[in-house]
């Protein structure tokens, strides 16, 4: 499958359950999903198996890329598996969320169909993946330090 699969992998110091939220909170992925420079608008986002997610990411040259996906497995926190079904190419992405003493590790492989297929866009993949990783780390950075932690005895 490795001729066919891009795999990222990033540990993110941050608790799972943090992490797997960017990941399927409109309002939050829409903050961080794609490479650098690109901005991404929703238009549907049904987090259930078989739902759909359409949007549209923003390019920094101007151009607008549709995309559409459809959610296969769900398992909160740890696992999320969506099918890419247009635009540029199709893929299915599986994306599994680890606690470690260290936070979360995310890995997130993306299968195409054919190892002819991914070769010409390998390494456009594996750099926006990167990208988006950087994207969301800074994300969840940002909300950690600006999130006061909880504690238990303060009472609204």
């Amino acid at each position: 499958m490795n001729e066919r699969e891009v795999h990222t992998t990033r540990l993110i110091p941050v608790p799972r359950e943090s992490v797997f939220a960017a990941w399927t909170n409109p309002a939050r992925l829409a903050r961080w999903w794609g490479p650098k420079g690109f901005t991404s608008t929703f238009h549907r986002f049904e987090l259930k198996p078989e739902g759909l997610w359409e949007f549209t990411m923003h390019g920094p040259n101007g151009m607008d890329f549709n995309n559409a996906c459809v959610f296969k497995r769900i398992e909160s926190p740890s696992f999320l598996e969506f099918d890419h079904l247009r635009e540029m190419h199709f893929y299915k992405a599986m994306v599994r969320f680890t606690e470690t003493p260290a936070g979360t590790r995310v890995d997130w492989t993306m299968r195409l169909d054919t190892a002819e297929e991914l070769a010409p866009i390998r390494t456009f993949i594996e750099r926006a993946n990167e990208d988006n990783m950087d994207r969301l780390q800074a994300l969840l950075s940002e909300q950690s330090t600006t999130t006061p932690p909880f504690n238990p005895r303060t009472t609204a």
